[in-house]
Formats: C-alpha cells, sequence, structure tokens
C-alpha cells in the first residue's frame, strides 16, 4: 500500500488540506492504555477516497490539524468500535466528528454479533482474511517497521467499502434511522461520561446505605485527582475494593483504616492521612448532600421475570436480525421489570426498552407478555428462532398464533 508517513505538524498539515472537501474521511488509533491515566494515542491512520496515510503523534506535539479536519467540512466519518477515537477528539477540540458511522455498531443492525472484531466484519461482508502478525504490537516503541505500518493501515483501507455494503442493507431492512439515531445516542453517552464524575461506576456500591456512598464518592474524587497527577490508572493508586470497604466501615480514624489489608503497602501509608480526611468529609455532609441510595427489588417474582424475558428478548431479537447484545442487558431486561412493577430504580428515566427503535423490537413484545396478552411456547425445538409468542383472547380462549419474526 502506497501511504504518506507523517512525521511532522508541517506534513500534517498539507495532508489535512488534501483531505478537505472529501466525502468520508476514515480513521483509527493504535494507543497503549496499561499504564497511563488516559489512553496514549500513539498513531492515526487514515483512509480518504484513495489517499492513506499515517500520523505519528509521537514524532511531533500537535495533532489538532487532524481532530479539527474531522469536526469541520460536510463528510462522514467513519470507525470501527470508536470509543477512544471519540474522546481522542473530544480531548483534543472539545467537538464530536462530523457524521460518526461506527461500522461494528451499525453491523448489529443487520444480523451481525455485537461487538464483532474489525477482522471478523470484513471477513463476514467483504470475503478478505486479515493478517495476525502485529496484534502485541508496543505502538510506543520506535522506530516502527514498514511491517508494523503496513498492518496499521489494515484497519482503515476497508472502512469505506464496509459502510457502502451496510448502508445498502441497512436501507433494505428500513433501519438507517434506527443506526443514527442509536450513534447519536452512543456519542452522546460518551460526552456524558466525559463530563461528570463517575464514581458511580466503582464495583461493590451495590447495597451501600447513603453515608457509604458518600464516603466513596470522596474518597473516589481524591483517587482520581491523584491518577490524573501522577498520569497513572486510577486503579492502581488505590484498588476498587478498598474503596468500596473504607466506605463500608466509615471511620476516619488512621488506625482503623491501616487495618484494612491491602491498605498496609508503603506506597500507600503516606496516603492514610488524605484518606482519612476524605472520609470525614462524608461524614460531615447533611443527609440531604448524600447520594440517594435505592433499594433493591428481591421479589421472587423479579427475579424469575428478569431471567424469562432475557430469553425471550434473544430469541425475538435473532428472529428480527438485531444483535440481542445491541438491544439490551440483563439489566435492561430487569429495569423494564421493575418499571413494570413498580420497583424504584436506580435510573429515573424510562427503560430503554420502552424508548424508540427498542420498544419497536422487543420492548411492547415484552410488555404484552407482562400484562398477560401473548404466550410463549416452543414451536419447534429444532428450528433456529424455536419460540413463538401467541396471542391470548380472553374473551372467547381462543388462540391465534403469532410468530416473533
Amino acid at each position: 500500500m502506497q501511504y504518506q508517513n507523517i512525521t511532522s505538524r508541517k506534513k500534517l498539515v498539507a495532508f489535512c488540506d488534501e483531505l478537505r472537501g472529501a466525502k468520508t474521511i476514515a480513521f483509527d488509533t493504535e494507543f497503549v492504555a496499561e499504564d497511563t491515566y488516559r489512553p496514549h494515542l500513539c498513531l492515526i491512520q487514515v483512509a480518504s477516497e484513495g489517499k492513506l496515510g499515517v500520523i505519528d503523534t509521537l514524532e511531533f506535539d500537535d495533532d489538532v490539524p487532524f481532530w479539527e479536519l474531522l469536526v469541520e467540512g460536510d463528510h462522514t466519518t467513519l470507525v470501527h468500535a470508536g470509543r477512544e477515537e471519540l474522546r481522542f477528539c473530544l480531548d483534543a477540540v472539545g467537538e464530536r466528528p462530523k457524521r460518526l458511522f461506527d461500522v461494528q455498531l451499525a453491523a448489529g443492525f443487520i444480523g451481525t454479533e455485537y461487538p464483532a472484531s474489525y477482522g471478523n466484519l470484513i471477513h463476514k461482508m467483504l470475503g478478505k482474511t486479515l493478517p495476525k502478525g502485529e496484534t502485541r504490537t508496543n505502538w510506543r516503541n520506535r522506530p516502527l517497521s514498514p511491517q508494523q505500518l503496513q498492518y496499521a493501515l489494515q484497519d482503515v483501507v476497508d472502512l469505506e467499502q464496509l459502510q457502502t455494503k451496510l448502508r445498502r442493507r441497512l436501507k433494505e431492512l428500513n433501519r438507517l434511522e434506527w443506526v443514527e439515531s442509536e450513534i447519536e445516542a452512543w456519542q452522546q453517552n460518551i460526552v456524558d461520561q466525559e463530563n461528570t464524575e463517575r464514581w458511580h461506576r466503582l464495583s461493590g456500591l451495590s447495597g451501600l446505605s447513603s453515608r457509604s456512598l458518600a464516603v466513596a464518592r470522596e474518597i473516589w474524587r481524591w483517587r482520581d485527582g491523584e491518577a490524573q497527577r501522577r498520569n497513572m490508572p486510577a486503579k492502581r493508586v488505590l484498588r476498587d475494593d478498598l474503596v468500596t470497604e473504607l466506605s463500608k466501615r466509615q471511620s476516619s480514624d488512621i488506625q482503623r483504616i491501616r487495618a484494612v489489608r491491602g491498605l498496609e503497602h508503603s506506597r500507600l501509608q503516606r496516603h492514610l492521612e488524605t484518606i482519612a480526611d476524605c472520609i470525614q468529609t462524608a461524614l460531615d455532609l447533611p443527609d440531604s448532600e448524600c447520594p440517594h441510595t435505592f433499594r433493591k427489588g428481591h421479589q421472587p417474582q423479579f427475579t424469575l421475570l428478569g431471567q424469562f424475558l432475557s430469553t425471550a428478548l434473544s430469541s425475538i431479537c435473532r428472529a428480527q436480525k438485531v444483535a440481542p447484545s445491541l438491544v439490551g442487558t440483563v439489566q435492561d431486561v430487569r429495569d423494564l421489570v421493575m418499571h413494570h412493577l413498580g420497583i424504584e430504580r436506580r435510573n429515573s428515566e424510562p427503560p430503554s426498552l420502552t424508548i424508540g427503535w427498542r420498544a419497536e423490537v422487543v420492548g411492547r413484545v415484552l410488555e404484552d407478555v407482562m400484562n398477560g396478552k401473548l404466550a410463549i411456547r416452543v414451536a419447534d425445538a429444532e428450528s433456529d428462532h424455536p419460540l413463538t409468542f401467541q396471542e391470548i383472547d380472553s374473551t372467547t380462549s381462543s388462540d391465534s398464533t403469532t410468530s416473533s419474526d
């Protein structure tokens, strides 16, 4: 493959000028995320209407012209599994790429598994097998060999063709609007995460009291700031399980803190007083400023319905040629059940399965099952879609059968 090797800001500006006016810009990144606060961007691969480029972000400091290119103009931006690519763009210029189209997400709407690797998508839709020789490359090492750069470019050269085939199939299924709305919601979710504290994503918070949640929040804030200052993953500063244990104990006494197994390491000893201060700050908060805790639905019918309807969801999705994991998780089904039973949930928003295309695909069917309007039976145990949803006529007791597809 012929490509431009971009190792200076001057070359980058010239390359971006060549791409202005293009209808599509496909890109991918190589980064290392194991030992820094945020992923360390090492390489950007770009393909646009026959032009290929590799932007070596370790060779110069300013890659902003590329991100500005993505948010300007009137092009479509193509990615595969582009969460980190979107975050890099937000970090650089504070805006999203123009008309982002994620082929991994889009493929889930035509019956492909989700999330599917780029190699699997290329093989299934284009009949092409990608090499795997550099999957363990440390992209921070320099110089990169021609083989490594060629390997990196493999992740973008087929994105335009892949998008064309996906769009054609989505139009046939009348699902292009579904994909566009889902990509928009997916991007907004990432933007929201970037702009809000994520302490509630700590593991082990379920069932904690409001006061314990306040302690967890204060410790998380210190941990996150310390991780940023030292440019290291937050969990290397203090593990989640230790944050949870300290939150349960609700004690700012240094001796009690030191007694927690895992805090005896010398690297943590110098932080014990700071941690104690965080805990005391949380303990001093008025009740009204503590995070709200939600009672959990432990009713037997809640657990049973969640398991039962998760199976039904999977059956409906496969019959409709939509990836079940894209439509909803087990928690999404539980949220639907809790909403139906009037149980208080952590998120006050309507359950995702009652909104938009998800309601059209599965939500209304599951609601009808819970309302006793539909029954589920095994129609053909040897079929790829063995379950059938059967309408219940309460007035005549006669059943008319409707298939899930």
